[in-house]
């Protein structure tokens, strides 16, 4: 894979999000409301709503909006009913995407989902078909040039999985989803500010495209992460974009 695809995805990624910013409210906020229906609406109960609520103070929302979702969801205000719903499918070059959903309507969201993959390149698949090349994980990032021993010490400690470092010299650390947030509060603790920090879908292995394959798998990727009803896109390509 030529030069820095891994870190230049990254950087794309936390781009696309800063350019989405005034959509971010509404995918937090969903989140948040089945979070809570869910697990319940006491964040110190479920992990599920904390870090729901992490993302929505990262987005700058007020409390009383936060709070006012919690309650929606848990019946203690009128609110709309949403419900997760994840799409499989296939991109440029047989790269496997994973698209999680929240809707209140899955004729409308199945639709248009199946539109732009067919649109832009890509094939809805069945449930199933590429799932078992991700594993659900805590998923920490630092960029190249971050200690690595120090970093490993305070993750393992803390109770991580595996650290992983690559060719560029960036470091990932890899955690059980319930082991998440206290392996980032430490290495936060001790100083080591992560470029990511998420519990995400992680693939087991990636699949290097470049020059016009790599654009086009973007173009599929920006326009499924620009349906109304997705909540995030996973996928395992490595896009030298060139």
């Amino acid at each position: 894979m030529a030069g820095h695809s891994k870190w230049a995805n990254i950087q794309h990624r936390k781009g696309r999000q800063d350019e989405k910013r005034q959509r971010i409210w509404t995918r937090v906020v969903r989140e948040i409301m089945v979070a809570a229906r869910t697990g319940g609406g006491d964040p110190t109960a479920n992990p599920r709503l904390r870090l729901a609520i992490d993302k929505a103070k990262a987005a700058n929302m007020p409390a009383d909006t936060i709070k006012r979702n919690i309650d929606k969801a848990t019946g203690n205000l009128e609110g709309v009913n949403y419900e997760e719903i994840r799409y499989e499918g296939y991109g440029i070059g047989g790269a496997a995407i994973i698209v999680d959903t929240m809707t209140d309507n899955r004729v409308r969201t199945v639709a248009d989902v199946r539109h732009m993959f067919s649109k832009y390149g890509g094939n809805l698949g069945t449930e199933g078909s590429v799932a078992f090349q991700f594993k659900h994980v805590g998923q920490i990032m630092f960029a190249p040039g971050v200690d690595e021993d120090k970093v490993m010490e305070v993750a393992l400690e803390a109770g991580a999985d595996d650290i992983v470092s690559d060719e560029e010299g960036g470091v990932e650390v890899i955690t059980e989803p319930g082991h998440f947030e206290a392996v980032r509060d430490a290495l936060e603790a001790a100083g080591l500010k992560a470029d990511m920090a998420e519990v995400t879908m992680r693939a087991e292995n990636s699949i290097a495209l470049s020059g016009e394959d790599a654009q086009k798998m973007q173009r599929l990727l920006d326009m499924i992460e620009d349906l109304d009803d997705v909540q995030e896109v996973y996928h395992n390509a490595e896009l030298d974009l060139g």
